[in-house]
């Protein structure tokens, strides 16, 4: 049986999520992982049925208690972003707070940002290309996504974003409203800039 990559992680994270059903329901903690999984598997589950974008964060915004989780993993998960497929196409959908928790600095894994500022990906080239929202609803795009395989409800020149992402820091992503162009600056990606081919909608 031929899997994409995108199969492939469905599975390691249905997989996960799984086990994690299974020891919640002995009562055990749940790691980061496994609450990431849980999240990440009501996510998909719920956008595969069809339910707007809201629908599908509070689901995944419920699918794990605080309480059910592992001492400081709930400083640990603060965002959850998945790749979901909607009846209209892929979207990232962005879960922030899962487990309703307020960030503590001092718990273990809190991210203290440094007061100099960095800059992203110095010195690579950079391109601006005009995006207009074909769809009804919003559409997400993560900070390394290749851009040039975003929903296909997003209309702009992937020929010319070819290779490169959004030039955004790594972890953020972007919103285009429905029926809105905006225009976006693309990076060029690190290593080779490639990434699967995909069809979407026809283009490559």
């Amino acid at each position: 049986m031929h899997l994409t990559p995108a199969e492939h992680d469905r599975l390691t994270v249905f997989t996960v999520a799984e086990l994690a059903r299974r020891r919640r329901a002995r009562g055990a903690p749940l790691s980061a992982p496994e609450v990431v999984a849980l999240v990440a598997d009501t996510v998909y589950e719920a956008a595969w049925d069809g339910l707007p974008v809201e629908a599908v964060i509070a689901a995944g915004r419920g699918a794990v208690r605080a309480e059910q989780a592992a001492p400081g993993v709930p400083a640990l998960v603060r965002r959850v972003e998945v790749d979901a497929l909607f009846p209209a196409g892929t979207a990232l959908v962005a879960v922030d707070d899962p487990l309703g928790a307020e960030p503590d600095p001092a718990e273990p894994g809190a991210v203290l940002p440094a007061a100099e500022r960095v800059a992203p990906a110095p010195g690579r080239a950079r391109v601006e290309i005009e995006v207009t929202n074909t769809a009804d609803v919003d559409v997400h795009v993560s900070s390394h996504y290749p851009f040039w395989q975003a929903n296909a409800a997003l209309s702009f020149d992937r020929d010319a974003a070819r290779g490169h992402r959004l030039d955004v820091p790594a972890g953020s992503s972007l919103c285009f409203p429905p029926g809105v162009t905006i225009t976006v600056r693309l990076v060029m990606l690190g290593g080779a800039a490639t990434a699967p081919r995909l069809t979407l909608g026809g283009e490559g």
